[in-house]
Parts: C-alpha cells; sequence; structure tokens
C-alpha cells in the first residue's frame, strides 16, 4: 500500500520579479530626476518667468499626490502589474509629446500645463503600483523584506544623488528637449522591463473570490484598515510631521544657511552629496543585516542621526567641513529608515488591500510637505534663522522621542519571519 503525497510543494526560487521590479524603479526614477532639471530649465529658457516656471512644477506635483492617492483601489482590483505598464506606457506618451509639439511650432504655454499634469498624474500610480509589486516579488526570491525594501532604498537614493546631476550635465550637453525624449525613452523601457520581466502572481489572486466591491467602499476599506492598525497610523503621523519638518529645512533653511554664512550654492550641492552617498551606503547594510536587527531602536537611532543633528549644526557658526560631518552621520542613519517601515507595512497589510493602504498612508505622510518651506520661510522672516533652525531641531527631536515612547512601536517586531 502507498500513501500519495499530497503536499503542496513551494514554487522555485526565481529572483527574476524582483530584478524587475527593482529595474525598472531604478529607470522610473532615473527619468523622474532628468524631468525634473529637464523641464524647469526648458520653461525657464523659453519663457523666461520664474513664476511660471513654479506654476508648471505645481501641475505636475499636484496631480501626482492626489491621483496616486485615488489609485490604491484599482491596484488592488486590476493588479499592480498592469497599472505600472499603462502608467508607464502613458508617461513616456505624454513626456514625448512635449518636444514633439515644440519641433513642430504647435507647443504654445496654455499646452503646457495640461500635459506637465498628466505626466504626474500617470506617474503617481505608476510609483504606486512598483511599490505594491515589491512583497510578492521578494517572496518568489525568498528574500527577506528588509532586505527588499532596503535595495528599493538605495535605488531611490542612488536617483535622488545622482539622477540631478546626471540630468543637469544632460541637459548642460545636449538641451533640454534632447533630455526630455530621453525621460520619455526612460519610461518606455520601463513599461518593456514589466512586460517582459513580469513578476508572477502580483496581479489579482487567480482564485474564486465574491463580487468586488466598488470604488469607494474598497477606497473605505483602506482608510478603515489604516485608522485600526495603530502601529501604522502612527508610523504615518511620524514620518508625517517629521517630512513637514524636513521639507522646510531642504527647501528653505538649507539655502538661507548657505547665503547667509558665505557658503554659497556650492555648500548646498556638498552636504545634500554627502548625506545621499553615505545614504547610500548604509543603505546597502541595511540590506544586507537589518533582517537581524532588532526593529525599534535600530529605527529610532537611525530616525534621530539623520534629521536633527543636521538642524542644530546649521544653527551654531560651525565651519563647513564639521557641517559635512554631521549630515554624513545624517546619511547612515538614514538609511537604516526605509528597510524597516517597508518591511512593517508589508507584513501587516493583507495583500488584497496593500495597493489602496500604501497610498493613503503615503498620501497623509506627505500632506505636509507643501507646507514645509511656506511655514518656515515665514517663521525665518520673524525670528531669524538660528532661531528657526534650532526650533525645528528640537521640535524634530521631541517628535522622535516622544514617538518612540508610545506603546504601539512595542509591536514593530510583529509578523517578522524568522532569520535562516
Amino acid at each position: 500500500m502507498t500513501l500519495t503525497d499530497t503536499r503542496r510543494e513551494a514554487p522555485p526560487r526565481t529572483l527574476r520579479p524582483l530584478a524587475a521590479v527593482l529595474s525598472s524603479l531604478a529607470v522610473a526614477l532615473t527619468a523622474t530626476r532628468v524631468s525634473a532639471i529637464a523641464l524647469p530649465w526648458f520653461v525657464l529658457v523659453t519663457t523666461g518667468s520664474a513664476t511660471l516656471t513654479g506654476l508648471v512644477a505645481f501641475c505636475e506635483m499636484a496631480p501626482y499626490v492626489l491621483v496616486k492617492a485615488l489609485t490604491g483601489p484599482l491596484v488592488d482590483r486590476v493588479g499592480p502589474r498592469a497599472v505600472c505598464w499603462t502608467a508607464d506606457v502613458l508617461s513616456a506618451a505624454a513626456a514625448g509629446l512635449i518636444p514633439l509639439f515644440h519641433t513642430l511650432g504647435l507647443l504654445h504655454f496654455w499646452l503646457l500645463p495640461p500635459l506637465v499634469a498628466v505626466i504626474g498624474a500617470v506617474r503617481g500610480p505608476g510609483d504606486l503600483a512598483r511599490d505594491v509589486m515589491v512583497p510578492e516579488a521578494a517572496e518568489r526570491g525568498r528574500v527577506p523584506l528588509e532586505r527588499a525594501t532596503g535595495l528599493a532604498g538605495v535605488i531611490e537614493q542612488l536617483a535622488a544623488t545622482v539622477g540631478p546631476a546626471a540630468g543637469g550635465a544632460l541637459v548642460a550637453a545636449v538641451g533640454p528637449l534632447t533630455a526630455l525624449v530621453a525621460n520619455a525613452a526612460c519610461f518606455a523601457l520601463g513599461s518593456l522591463l514589466i512586460v517582459l520581466l513580469p513578476p508572477r502572481g502580483t496581479g489579482r489572486p487567480a482564485a474564486a473570490a465574491p463580487p468586488e466591491p466598488g470604488y469607494w467602499r474598497r477606497l473605505g476599506e483602506g482608510f478603515a484598515f489604516l485608522r485600526g492598525d495603530p502601529l501604522l497610523l502612527t508610523i504615518t503621523v511620524v514620518v508625517g510631521a517629521g517630512n513637514f519638518l524636513q521639507a522646510g529645512f531642504s527647501q528653505v533653511l538649507v539655502p538661507v544657511w548657505a547665503r547667509e554664512s558665505g557658503a554659497g550654492p556650492a555648500a548646498i550641492g556638498l552636504v545634500n552629496a554627502v548625506f545621499g552617498g553615505m545614504a547610500v551606503c548604509s543603505g546597502i547594510l541595511a540590506a544586507a543585516i537589518a533582517h537581524r536587527l532588532r526593529r525599534r531602536p535600530v529605527f529610532f537611532a537611525g530616525y534621530l542621526l539623520a534629521e536633527m543633528p543636521r538642524f542644530l549644526i546649521l544653527a551654531v557658526d560651525a565651519p563647513l567641513w564639521l557641517v559635512a560631518v554631521v549630515f554624513a552621520v545624517g546619511g547612515c542613519g538614514s538609511g537604516f529608515l526605509n528597510p524597516i517601515l517597508g518591511a512593517i507595512s508589508f507584513e501587516r497589510v493583507p495583500r488584497e488591500m496593500l495597493g489602496r493602504v500604501r497610498a493613503l498612508s503615503g498620501a497623509l505622510a506627505w500632506a505636509g510637505i507643501p507646507f514645509g518651506g511656506l511655514v518656515a520661510g515665514s517663521v525665518v522672516g520673524v525670528a531669524g534663522l538660528g532661531a528657526t533652525l534650532a526650533g525645528a531641531g528640537a521640535a524634530h527631536g521631541t517628535l522622535v522621542g516622544v514617538g518612540g515612547m508610545r506603546k504601539e512601536w512595542a509591536e514593530m517586531e510583529r509578523g517578522r519571519r524568522p532569520v535562516r
């Protein structure tokens, strides 16, 4: 008598899905950084107006944040791969129309904001879809979530560090129109990567399911889940407050410091490059070892090092070399944040709700960014730079200290898989 083994065999390990997602992420972020240099420069040299340049930038970012927040139910329903591919194709088409219409003499300024708005509106869902594909791709490759999200964070930080320099060099070498063509080509390549190397299983589940609820009900379910998970909600609030302070720091306080200290714009590039370079290095280290570390102490130590000292060092009359050292230490702390936050979110949110919950939490965390510069500029005008930097640094330290003592953070280890 023989017995039949009815156990289901685990699918074979494959790194192709994760490679596809990370490659597509790298290409999309490269396109975004090139566009961030080429498009404002194109508007500035063709119109000569800084106001119109700012208007075009707003027309890209406002739809990006809004549509990304509202696309979560769609990503959950039709699958992230389909959304990502469609978004990249539309982004390539919209970005390509700008140089095409200009070459044909058809690009009037009234036409530019709608085209830019389309780019922002479709780029948001594409970025969300790539984000949602990470946990499934990591699972198929049997890669720890902290490692997968760490690699995604390294790619993002590399793009933020190297991308603007590469975009500026490209614009200087071939002009903004040709750079926009390259931008469109990057989006097209990103869509091709998703088609040729699809991460299997990241679409809609194949198993029979009850009738799907409507869009607004699905969106409401995402809000309800986020509101009902104390840890995710606390993370969103703490990160959102930090983003508000960081936006004012980067948009207003650092440039004002560079002007008043006499360091000049070159110092802005130096300290940002040092911070970004060290964040890339620590991100690589985090991708290798973060899954073996206790999350709570590592996260709050990294968060404290990454932000508060940078505010305080600019508040005193410190030499540039010391400022660069403090920014380097901050970069080391920063690299450990995203791997931990991404892994927690992916572990706690059911796969079928990942799109809408990630979209809503991301939108709430970004909600204060547009206002950070406005508030920082107003406070500097009243209190001066030093007092504003010291106050913002103290606020960030208080945020980390008070936030870290809340009982919700004790659940950071829940859901972790044992390290093999």
